[in-house]
C-alpha cells in the first residue's frame, strides 16, 4: 500500500466511523472499487486508532470526569457512587458482548473482509435499521438515565456491526434509540462505546502485526492514515452530533442503498 492510498483510506475511515454508513465496510468497497489492491486487515484496524484520538479531543471533558468518578469509586469503595462513575462501568459493560464474540468467531468475522459484493450487499440491506430506529424510537431520553439493561441491549447491538456493511454507529446508535433515547444521547454513548471497542480491536490487530514481522515495513503507511482519520474523524464527530440534533436519518438510509446499487451494478459490469 502506497502512501497516496493509506492517505485516502483514512480519510474515508474518519470519515465514515461515527456516521452510520460502515466505516469497515468502506474500507473494503473503496480499494475494490477503485482497482487497488485490498488494504491489509491490520491497517484497517490499527487506523481506527486515528478516529479514537478525534473522540478524545471531543470528549475529552466527559473522558476525563468518567475516569476520575471510576477511579475514586472504586478508592471509596463505592464504584457507582456518580453518574460518570456509572457510565464508566455501563460502557464496559456495553463493550462485553462484542468482546466475547469477537473472540470465539473471529475468523468468521474476518472472511467477510474479502468479500466486496456481500459488504456492498449488507450496506444497502442493513440500512432497514436505521429506518427502524426512526420509526419506533420515541426519542425522548438522555444519557443521564441510561441503565444497565440499556447498556446490554446497545452492547448486543454492536455485535451485529463486527460484519463489514453493517456500521457500528448505526446499530449502536439505533440500539439506543430503540430505548428510547433522542438521537444525539445515542449517538454520545455509540462514541463512548467506540473508546474500548475500537481501542481492544487495534491492541489484537498490532499484537498480529508484530508477530507477522513486518511493522516497520507498514508504518509509513499506518502513520499517515493515522493522522488522517484523526483529522477527519474529529471533524465527523462535530458534524454528526449537530445534524441529529434536528435532522433524521433517513438521508444516510439513502446513501447506503445507493452505493448498495453501485456495487451491485460495477460487480455485474465485472462479471
Amino acid at each position: 500500500m502506497d502512501l497516496f492510498q493509506a492517505l485516502i483510506l483514512g480519510l474515508v475511515q474518519g470519515l465514515t466511523e461515527y456516521i452510520p454508513v460502515s466505516s469497515s465496510g468502506h474500507l473494503v468497497l473503496v480499494p475494490w472499487l477503485l482497482g487497488w489492491p485490498d488494504a491489509p486487515f491490520t491497517f484497517e484496524v490499527l487506523v481506527q486508532w486515528g478516529t479514537l484520538v478525534g473522540v478524545f479531543i471531543y470528549f475529552w471533558r466527559d473522558i476525563w470526569l468518567i475516569a476520575q468518578g471510576v477511579i475514586r469509586g472504586l478508592i471509596k469503595g463505592q464504584p457507582l457512587a456518580t453518574f460518570e462513575a456509572k457510565l464508566g462501568w455501563l460502557v464496559v459493560i456495553a463493550t462485553i458482548p462484542a468482546v466475547v464474540f469477537g473472540v470465539l468467531f473471529k475468523d468468521f468475522f474476518e472472511s467477510f473482509f474479502s468479500a466486496p459484493v456481500y459488504v456492498g450487499i449488507f450496506i444497502g440491506v442493513t440500512s432497514i435499521i436505521l429506518v427502524i430506529a426512526e420509526f419506533f424510537g420515541s426519542r425522548e431520553r438522555q444519557v443521564e438515565s441510561v441503565s444497565w439493561l440499556d447498556a446490554i441491549v446497545v452492547g448486543l447491538w454492536q455485535v451485529a456491526a463486527m460484519i463489514p456493511g453493517v456500521s457500528r454507529s448505526g446499530a449502536t446508535i439505533t440500539g439506543g434509540m430503540l430505548r428510547g433515547f433522542t438521537r444525539p444521547a445515542a449517538a454520545r454513548f455509540s462514541f463512548l462505546m467506540s473508546i474500548p471497542a475500537l481501542g481492544g480491536a487495534g491492541v489484537v490487530a498490532l499484537k498480529d502485526l508484530v508477530e507477522a514481522g513486518n511493522l516497520t515495513a507498514e508504518l509509513p503507511a499506518l502513520t499517515v492514515g493515522f493522522v488522517a482519520a484523526a483529522v477527519s474523524g474529529y471533524f465527523c464527530i462535530r458534524w454528526l452530533l449537530s445534524y441529529l440534533q434536528g435532522h433524521s436519518m433517513y438521508t444516510f438510509v439513502a446513501y447506503r442503498v445507493i452505493l448498495s446499487l453501485i456495487v451491485i451494478i460495477v460487480a455485474l459490469i465485472r462479471g
